[in-house]
């Protein structure tokens, strides 16, 4: 039986921070004693649900999976889900020769620290960042942050109270070293760069998620290494985090393609020459099948230049593969904007296969949101303009809709599942900015053991879904309306 060590500190909390895995440990303690029939509070109405088997070489793993319950380390809350910091940990401490990282966003303490205790013990460690988030905190001021977008300086505001541990206004030293997880890494001469190392002021964004692990392990999903995106906002004790999944997968043949994609961005690393390759500097990188046991598996990496045939894009590996669905498909995504993917959509749907589609809040209502389409609405803009290549389908349905989630939680999936067969999976969105500008990666999966964790997944949220014309979109038509005049 595989070890648990969902409520044991590891060995960065042992040896890294002394102080605070002492309050970390009776805190811990003290809510196992207070007893489990208590614990989940907003949790406590939801079904614990049997785990399901795992592939031997591509394991699932959801953070508001039901099957699972594990101590959020930072807030001290117990919960349900799979602790997909852990995960990562495990992998990262398995590592023998190299861990390569390039994942967007970055602020995970015990994350870092693990890196860093790898690199000590001779493992070369690397680190590729997005440019809007490669700053330290330490290296940060709160008077900066009113310049930022509202988006922007509230999640600036978070991540400095979360460094700010006794919460004085003001970063010790010792504050840094424990919870600023750049400065954790700089300090020990981990070795990273972002998205300018090309000599520019930077790609569309940097958006991968993804670690290579001795040229033979690959972890990738849809979640950066976030609080609010694997366990949940600081300051709000109902979040569970955004809704994400992450994948560690077993294959030197998908470890090589993965790590070829880590070549191009990093060059001849920091300070070196401005040889790194980020965006559109890339060569064109087509679609690839590789060599996962028990799997069929096919990768491609993004952007596509606009200038290349659509169906060479990702975006265009996405539409053919729907295209082949013959029983059912089931979307969770945080956006879905493509217009060519819909169409394609439109055409399963004449076949008679059921679809049905769950899109973040604060996207499937926007006037480019593919989900009015098939839902047969149409929205103005801001500008009280319709979008030219909107094509609101004749034939609408009505399982399209937003899930229902704590609040500040988002949907930030990106996957599909297939016939119970053929799932994908990365960290790009089925937008045109994910497919034309920014660094992203999909897997399409053939297997139909890994198929059903994501599809547990996709029925956990539509179970409580609000579907259709909803209120909320009601809201949105009637005041676009009123204000454009229609």
């Amino acid at each position: 039986m595989a070890k648990d060590r969902r409520f044991q500190p590891t060995t960065v909390q042992r040896q890294s921070f002394s102080r605070w895995r002492w309050s970390l440990g009776f805190g811990l303690g003290l809510l196992l004693f207070v007893g489990i029939s208590n614990q989940f509070r907003s949790d406590a109405k939801l079904p614990t649900l049997a785990p399901l088997p795992q592939d031997p070489y591509i394991k699932a793993y959801f953070n508001q999976s039901q099957a699972a319950v594990y101590a959020d380390p930072y807030r001290r809350i117990t919960r349900y889900g799979d602790d997909l910091e852990q995960v990562m940990i495990d992998a990262i401490e398995s590592a023998q020769t190299s861990i390569d990282v390039a994942v967007q966003e970055f602020t995970l303490p015990n994350l870092a620290a693990t890196l860093a205790e790898r690199q000590a013990q001779g493992v070369q460690v690397r680190v590729i960042l997005e440019n809007n988030y490669s700053t330290p905190m330490a290296q940060r001021r709160p008077n900066d942050f009113s310049f930022l977008d509202e988006h922007d300086r509230n999640k600036a505001n978070e991540l400095y109270q979360f460094v700010d541990l006794n919460q004085d206004g003001t970063l010790s030293p010792d504050e840094i070293a424990q919870r600023d997880a750049l400065t954790i890494l700089d300090q020990a001469q981990v070795p990273r760069l972002d998205d300018t190392a090309d000599g520019s002021k930077g790609s569309g964004l940097m958006h991968h998620k993804f670690m290579v692990i001795d040229g033979r392990r690959v972890v990738m999903g849809s979640a950066n290494w976030t609080m609010s995106d694997i366990h949940g906002d600081l300051g709000t004790e109902e979040s569970r985090g955004n809704a994400n999944a992450l994948l560690v997968i077993e294959s030197p043949h998908l470890a090589q393609t993965f790590a070829a994609e880590f070549a191009l961005m990093w060059g001849d690393g920091p300070g070196g020459q401005s040889d790194s390759q980020f965006g559109l500097q890339k060569p064109p990188r087509p679609a690839r099948l590789t060599s996962v046991p028990g799997s069929v598996v096919e990768v491609q990496f993004s952007p596509t230049s606009p200038t290349q045939p659509w169906a060479k894009s990702v975006n265009g590996l996405i539409a053919k593969t729907l295209g082949q669905a013959t029983q059912q498909v089931n979307l969770a995504l945080f956006v879905f904007s493509e217009q060519p993917i819909s169409n394609q959509l439109w055409t399963v749907s004449q076949r008679g296969v059921p679809i049905r589609t769950l899109i973040d809040p604060g996207f499937a209502y926007r006037s480019y949101s593919e989900g009015l389409d098939m839902m047969g609405l149409t929205l103005p803009d801001h500008r009280c303009k319709l979008d030219n290549n909107n094509k609101p389908w004749p034939t609408p349905i009505t399982s399209v809709g937003v899930p229902t989630l704590a609040e500040g939680d988002k949907l930030h999936h990106k996957f599909a599942v297939l016939d119970n067969q053929v799932v994908m999976v990365g960290s790009h969105n089925w937008s045109h900015a994910a497919n034309t500008t920014n660094d992203e990666n999909l897997l399409v999966i053939r297997n139909a053991t890994v198929a059903a964790h994501f599809q547990r997944e996709f029925e956990r949220l539509y179970e409580t879904a609000q579907l259709g014309l909803t209120t909320q979109l009601q809201r949105a038509m009637d005041k676009q309306r009123s204000q454009c005049g229609l």
